[in-house]
């Protein structure tokens, strides 16, 4: 497996040996030891799946007081997926970093503890699989608006406009946020 650093102590894109030949393929999609190595000391005590339609935009979300780092992979479909440091001790606050994960590059995204994720599903519709260093607390749970300008963040908005659940459209801009020390 290949890991790439997005930034010191932040996200991490890693690309997965395939071993593949007629009768399909093989990966390797976690390794506690590598991924120790290059993301840093985390336990999981979560798996999540979950399934959006074409043209849904979930996020920026993130908890407060149980930040949860995410180690996410896309089984089916495409997703263009975005992390936000809210880390205001980091050189980096503030910063968006985005990927494309798609179940054709077999990709695997680490968004560490202290950054809202988000994704936008590309096409008909997406299915992810991930990893959660914490457990949910709706109740801790924080909404970074999707898209305010001060972030940057050039999503691929198909025509239409994406879809976006009621708490999504009353995400707050990164000033109004709570951050992270």
């Amino acid at each position: 497996m290949e890991f790439h650093t997005l930034a010191p102590d932040g996200p991490v894109l890693m690309v997965p040996t395939l071993h593949g030949d007629a009768r399909g393929f093989f990966m390797e999609t976690f390794r506690q030891n590598e991924f120790a190595r290059h993301c840093g000391e985390h336990l999981f005590v979560q798996d999540n799946q979950s399934r959006s339609r074409g043209r849904v935009l979930r996020g920026l979300h993130y908890q407060l007081r149980q930040p949860q780092g995410k180690l996410l992979r896309v089984i089916s479909g495409s997703v263009f997926d975005v992390a936000v440091d809210l880390r205001r001790s980091s050189p980096a606050f503030g910063r968006s970093y985005a990927v494309v994960l798609d179940a054709e590059a077999h990709h695997i995204f680490w968004v560490p503890p202290g950054f809202a994720h988000g994704f936008l599903v590309l096409g008909d519709g997406a299915e992810f699989v991930y990893k959660c260093t914490t457990y949910y607390a709706p109740d801790d749970e924080c909404c970074l608006k999707w898209d305010d300008p001060s972030l940057g963040i050039d999503w691929p908005v198909p025509e239409g406009g994406p879809i976006l659940s009621e708490k999504d459209t009353r995400g707050l801009p990164l000033a109004q946020c709570p951050t992270f020390a």
